[in-house]
Order: structure tokens, then sequence, then C-alpha cells
């Protein structure tokens, strides 16, 4: 059978049409699997839960997510309200999930009578407030290394958990602007900070310190040792108690921490400065803040404002007097 050059060329148009018509229908069906309806299980992992009795107005707790814009990412609530997808998750769970350290740091957070009290537990308190949410501590964490681990895994919300911003760790996860900043400082035996010394001055030795210093493992002060302290001999312990009994049985010269914990010990025994000695390094400083998921900047953004809100600041001072010893 033979075709005119019109009818063929007729022909070639039509199935250039066919063509160019189903790639638009595939486009169409992309774009709308972009703007498909996202359930609130999808993005809070769990069904969502009633609102806690007294809850402030503000971001609607235990609302389902219905929707999620595939331009900005904002997400509408089945209220009409509309959230940032961080926030989505949270309002749909209907509590704020807390990563805390599972070993108490008294004044920051420590359990009493079945209850956890502290500087960062009235933190993770006041923000679920603002939120108009519970919140649910996650103590699983072992080591604060172990914090940040748990926060980047998606087991918490946030971290306040005295944790250090240190370039390692923000690596994982974003850090708040800083609650508190406390100097770091050497807690040292003066028998043995004196034959290391040998009449020189306690700058020239700090300087230059080639003495053995222990410092708690999984912590910030095992990143910093290494550089403050190049030539120091350094051994990790378990556990800060851990290392204040190996610099009274002279395994070590000097247990490295921040100025608190290290000031806190003779505030605890004034006779342990008999034999201890304080060395505060003004020209270093060791800054906790509050940490969140790296991908959820919005819930920085509220934290951060959250914090410069707030009116009572926090000092190496107030954290000692509030300390029972």
């Amino acid at each position: 059978m033979s075709h005119s050059p019109f009818s063929l060329a007729r022909w070639g148009r039509g199935l250039a049409l066919t063509v160019l018509t189903a790639l638009g229908i595939a486009a169409w069906g992309s774009a709308m699997a972009q703007t498909a309806p996202v359930t609130a299980t999808a993005l809070a992992g769990t069904i969502s839960a009633p609102a806690p009795a007294g809850a402030p107005a503000g971001m609607p707790a235990g609302v389902p997510a219905i929707a999620q814009d595939a331009i900005t990412g904002v997400v509408r609530m089945e209220n009409g309200a509309l959230l940032a997808p961080e926030f989505a998750r949270i309002a749909s769970r209907g509590e704020l999930v807390v990563a805390v350290l599972g070993v108490d740091q008294p004044p920051f957070f420590e359990e009493k009578n079945g209850q956890l009290k502290g500087f960062d537990i009235d933190f993770a308190h006041e923000i679920a407030r603002k939120l108009g949410v519970r919140v649910r501590f996650n103590r699983e964490a072992r080591t604060f290394d172990g914090v940040v681990t748990l926060l980047a895994q998606g087991q918490a919300d946030i971290a306040i958990s005295k944790l250090s911003r240190t370039l390692s760790r923000a690596r994982v996860i974003s850090f708040s602007a800083p609650y508190l900043s406390l100097k770091r400082a050497l807690l040292l035996n003066r028998v043995k900070f004196a034959q290391l010394a040998q009449g020189r001055s306690v700058p020239e030795v700090v300087r230059a310190y080639t003495g053995s210093i222990g410092v708690v493992a999984n912590s910030s002060y095992a990143d910093y040792v290494g550089a403050n302290f190049p030539k120091a001999k350094v051994r990790t312990y378990p556990t800060w108690p851990a290392v204040l009994t190996a610099l009274d049985a002279g395994e070590i010269d000097a247990a490295y921490r921040d100025e608190f914990e290290v000031k806190r010990v003779l505030k605890a025994d004034p006779t342990a400065s008999l034999r201890l000695r304080v060395v505060t390094l003004q020209d270093l400083e060791d800054t906790l803040g509050i940490a969140v998921n790296a991908s959820d900047q919005a819930l920085l953004g509220f934290v951060n404002l959250y914090l410069a809100d707030r009116s009572e600041r926090l000092d190496v001072n107030v954290v000692l007097q509030a300390t029972n010893l």
C-alpha cells in the first residue's frame, strides 16, 4: 500500500502530538506526586496525641498533617495551620522528645524523687510549653557523644544535656547560640606539678605541658585535649569521678574539664586545695548549646529566639551556687 507525501506528513504530525501528550501526562503525574498529601504518620512516625491539659494556644498539638507544599516544604495541618516540617512532626506526636545524658550532671540535670530536675530540664519544659506540647526525655545515651548520636539518628527532637559545642559534633547536628560559656580549666596535683615545673612559672609550664592529663572518654574534653596540650600524655576514663580518683592516686598529674566541674571539687572539699590547685585557661572557652537535627533549621531558629528572649542568664557563679553539696 502506498501513501502520498501529504498523508505521510499528517501521520508524522499525529505521532509527534501523541508523544508530546504522553510526556505532558507524565510530567503532570510527577507534579501531582510531589504535592500528594502527607499523613501525620509519615511526618511524625507515630499517631497523633491529644494536647496536654492547660497547653497554651500556638502550635496545634495532636493535630494531624494533611499536605506538604512541594516548593516551600511547609506542612498544612488538618485544622488549617501552616507549620515547618519539624513543628508538624512534633505537633502530630503531641510531645517534644529531648535527649539527656543517662548519667546525672547536677545542677544541669539529675533525678530526684523520681523526677528530673535542673537547668537543662527547665529549658526543656519551657520550650515544650511554648510549643503547646508535653515533654518526654530520652536518657538512653551513656556518654555525651552518645547524646549526639541519639539526636543525629532521629531518636529525639532536641538535645539539652550540658552539651559542649565542638567542631566534630557540628558536622552531624546543629547547635544553638550558647546558653552558658565556661572557661576550660586544669585541676593539678600540687606535688606532681612542682616536680614537672622545676621552678618555671605556671603559664610557662601550661603552654608546653608534657605531663599526664586525664579526661572523660567520649566527651568534648577528649577532643579539646589534643589541640590544647599536644605534648601531654592523655589518659581517658569512663567518668569524671574516675578521673578524680586517678588524680588523687597519682596516676595522672592533671585533670582537664570546664571551670565549673573543676571548682566544684574544691567547693565540695575545701581541704582538697592542700593537694590540688586550679589553673583556669582564660583564653579557652567551653560553650554549651541546645542541639537539633541538622535538617531542622526552623526549630533551631525557634530555640535561638527562645534563648534570646530569656531574661535570666547563666554563668559559672550562678551554676556553682545552685549546686547542693
